[in-house]
């Protein structure tokens, strides 16, 4: 253990596990540590059930209702992948895909005036949908046509539009689409969680609009892919990577201290023994006192055993409840997977509510979400951010996962830290596995 390391990890939940993947690629050695028994921090999967019910307080063991323990693995925090994303980037980049198997997720909804509607994915499906009138409809392909041609490099798509300083309200009133059609648009196409967008240049609204709609492109279900198991098995998908280029596991080890000398890191205590190190990176449940809360969000999982109504009996779905039909200033969302992803036992799906807390009793605040499936458990965690950039203390510390229900915020913060550490842009072809892996496999 007195060993020397380039970079020690402390936790091993997405974030910390891709960049001890892509810092193992790039021949640093690397040392990652966790507290618990089992991967994925607070991105984990949590199984057996009854794990479930201990983390949660519940009393009693799970009914003989919900089958056998070990049928589910209930992820932590709920999002899906966009499937032209940052993250499946990073997952094809790193060849983790060959350790993964992805299902499409069957549906993206959205709530208006107290009901679910399907977001559109086919030209046939927006023509026949009733979440618009005619005219809007019309108005609305317009406005699409006009960003799928969209291109930053070429100012003849631009149409009048200054990217960097149009703001996206301008656009909105250019092709004169009315309040409903925004909000889907901000909230379920965008993803935006609040309106704050509407006064910013207009460029990064378009650039999301595109992302999701060469995400659907792929796929043509939804623009959303979940991995079979949970999602605890992308942290364990990247391990393997960051152990196949010589990178140290150790699970079960408590911290005892992280040794800072001249407000510089030099290592960390674990069981007596000290490792030392360059650089450390690591969640926020492991520097305290160096990370301030910004907020809360509520998570509620919710053992169903029917698919939610009016989804077509989908056995996956995301519903988006934008902030404006709720009269709140943030979006709610939910995400649903089932027995069919491996996740539950047979015939019973596992919906998981989620939205940034805004009141005293943020129970009442997901209410509308509730009131579409039927609760079961629920959960409040806080969103810690780190206080500084690291470059100083050169410990760099994660963001908690916010209440977007994708990856997107997630990759941000790993390019993020990617820099801070190493000084220069984070770049893709970094993450390319050697074609001559010293370690060899199959």
């Amino acid at each position: 253990m007195n060993e020397e390391y380039d970079v020690i990890v402390l936790g091993t939940g997405l974030t910390e596990c891709i960049l001890s993947g892509i810092m193992s690629v790039n021949g640093k050695k690397v040392l990652h540590m966790d507290r618990n028994p089992y991967y994925g921090g607070e991105s984990a999967s949590i199984t057996p059930l009854e794990d479930l019910y201990k983390r949660f307080k519940i009393p009693g063991s799970p009914p003989e209702s919900m089958g056998r323990g070990r049928d589910w693995n209930v992820d932590l925090i709920p999002k899906f992948l966009m499937a032209n994303g940052q993250l499946v980037k990073m997952l094809l980049y790193t060849e983790v895909t060959r350790y993964l198997d992805f299902k499409v997720t069957e549906g993206s909804f959205v709530y208006k005036g107290g009901k679910i509607y399907k977001v559109p994915s086919t030209e046939a499906e927006a023509l026949a949908s009733s979440l618009m009138g005619l005219f809007e409809k019309r108005r609305f392909r317009k406005f699409l046509v006009y960003v799928a041609n969209f291109d930053e490099k070429d100012p003849r798509t631009f149409e009048g539009i200054d990217p960097k300083k149009t703001t996206m309200r301008d656009v909105y009133k250019k092709f004169d689409l009315g309040q409903d059609v925004i909000d889907f648009t901000g909230h379920a196409l965008a993803l935006y969680r609040t309106d704050d967008y509407l006064d910013q240049p207009c460029y990064e609204t378009i650039n999301r609009i595109k992302l999701y709609s060469e995400s659907l492109a792929r796929y043509g279900k939804s623009p959303y892919l979940y991995p079979l198991y949970g999602l605890g098995e992308l942290p364990q998908g990247f391990a393997r990577l960051s152990a196949i280029y010589g990178g140290t596991y150790m699970l079960n080890k408590p911290i005892e201290e992280i040794i800072v000398q001249n407000g510089k890191v030099i290592g960390v205590k674990s069981e007596g023994e000290i490792a030392r190190c360059k650089q450390l990176i690591c969640d926020p449940s492991y520097v305290k006192d160096r990370v301030e809360k910004v907020g809360q969000v509520i998570r509620v999982i919710c053992i169903l055993s029917h698919p939610i109504k009016n989804t077509n009996d989908a056995n996956s779905c995301q519903i988006i409840i934008p902030q404006n039909q709720v009269n709140r200033k943030s979006d709610i969302y939910v995400c649903m997977i089932s027995f069919a992803h491996n996740v539950a036992a047979q015939g019973k799906y596992i919906a998981i509510v989620s939205t940034t807390v805004e009141t005293k009793e943020p129970e009442k605040e997901i209410r509308p979400a509730l009131e579409l499936l039927e609760p079961i458990e629920q959960n409040i965690s806080d969103l810690l951010v780190p206080k500084d950039l690291g470059t100083e203390s050169q410990i760099f510390i994660s963001r908690t996962y916010d209440a977007t229900t994708h990856f997107e915020t997630t990759c941000d913060d790993i390019k993020n830290i990617y820099k801070r550490m190493t000084g220069s842009e984070f770049d893709f072809e970094e993450m390319k596995r050697k074609k001559n892996d010293i370690y060899g496999e199959d």
